[in-house]
């Protein structure tokens, strides 16, 4: 399989981003993600891992996010949950496998299960989007530690426990089960500043 490299990444993210305000929160993100990412895989007991998909991954998890910007540069904050599904289909447009489209849509929280989708009434098909392979389950867990919403902080792994605690103990004991498996990052080591470009007008 044939896995994109960051510069092919960037590319692809200022072609579906509809404004340089959306390319540079949605990318910065991803980039974001990955730094965490690659500071967990820096653990020998993770060392089994193809750390190029997880990069990959990491950076291209978020590209649906493109599509729910409106003319005015306004977030669909209603249809959110819709990315991961709209990130799926622009990668599947670009030719690229399943093993790197489900990156897309198989990352929110830490999993949908059709039984979500359905209780919660969520504006996708019912089904299962769980991350399945170590490498999926790398990069959903790597994405709780940061929000586009919250660009300049880190989330830490007890704050993001109490946040999903919300959607109920499962979601909780998924979330546990995630930090078991592959540690919880030193966020302190990271740097999430992001640099807005100057917006004109």
């Amino acid at each position: 399989m044939r896995i994109p490299g960051p510069e092919e990444i960037r590319a692809l993210h200022e072609k579906h981003a509809p404004t340089a305000e959306a390319f540079a929160s949605v990318h910065r993100h991803c980039e974001i993600v990955w730094s965490v990412a690659e500071q967990l895989l820096a653990s020998p007991h993770l060392a089994h891992l193809d750390a190029e998909l997880v990069r990959a991954g990491c950076l291209l998890h978020d590209i649906g996010v493109h599509r729910l910007y409106d003319d005015e540069g306004r977030l669909d904050h209603k249809n959110y949950i819709r990315h991961g599904l709209l990130g799926q289909e622009i990668l599947e447009s670009e030719g690229f496998p399943a093993a790197l489209c489900r990156f897309c849509s198989h990352h929110t929280g830490v999993g949908l299960t059709r039984q979500d989708v359905v209780r919660q009434n969520l504006p996708v098909p019912p089904a299962d989007y769980l991350a399945e392979t170590p490498e999926e389950r790398l990069v959903m867990y790597a994405d709780k530690f940061h929000s586009k919403s919250h660009p300049d902080r880190f989330l830490s792994p007890d704050e993001y426990a109490s946040h999903v605690r919300r959607f109920g103990e499962d979601k909780v004991t998924a979330f546990q089960a995630l930090r078991d498996e592959f540690g919880d990052p030193d966020l302190t080591r990271l740097t999430p500043e992001v640099e807005q470009p100057p917006v004109a007008g």
